[in-house]
């Protein structure tokens, strides 16, 4: 599953939906992976950690880094005990929960992207409008990595 989690109205912090929403127009995945916007939803996402092997999320990610820099963090559970946004604290419950009833996937893999405003509005700013594409890219190349078929879809 690839996990899109933002706050769309918020700037950059709808980074992660956008994301998603590029994933979904660039590319065909094959049915082995399902794509969601999971916005702001909490405790709502814990079905949709049931039975995957793989969990790709997409985030914005204060890190103190240069706004728009991408990164890549494995086992983002740790990462998450640490608020940087106001949905993180519904996805490091959801998280919790199910190490407890023990469907946590193996794997789990955040691709982050350093945002530069976090105030009202719609719009990406420019550092991190012009890395967006480079980040799908990546989370293709890491679908691609585990054995998950993703073609360009003809534009």
């Amino acid at each position: 599953m690839v996990l899109g989690i933002d706050n769309i109205l918020l700037s950059d912090e709808g980074a992660g939906v956008k994301a998603v929403e590029e994933l979904r127009d660039r590319y065909d995945c094959s049915g082995a992976v399902e794509i969601i916007d999971g916005g702001t939803m909490g405790v709502e996402l814990l079905p949709y950690f049931e039975e995957r092997s793989h969990i790709l999320i997409i985030d914005a990610v204060k890190t103190g880094r240069k706004p728009g820099t991408i990164v890549r963090i494995e086992d983002p559970p740790a990462y998450f005990s640490t608020k940087t946004s106001p949905h993180q604290i519904g996805l490091a419950d959801v998280m919790g929960i199910a190490v407890i009833t023990d469907i946590m996937p193996q794997y789990i893999t955040l691709f982050g992207i350093e945002p530069k405003q976090l105030s009202t509005g719609l719009d990406l700013s420019t550092e991190v409008a012009q890395n967006l594409s480079r980040q799908v890219d990546i989370v293709v190349a890491e679908l691609k990595k585990i054995g998950v078929d993703v073609q360009p879809k003809n534009q």
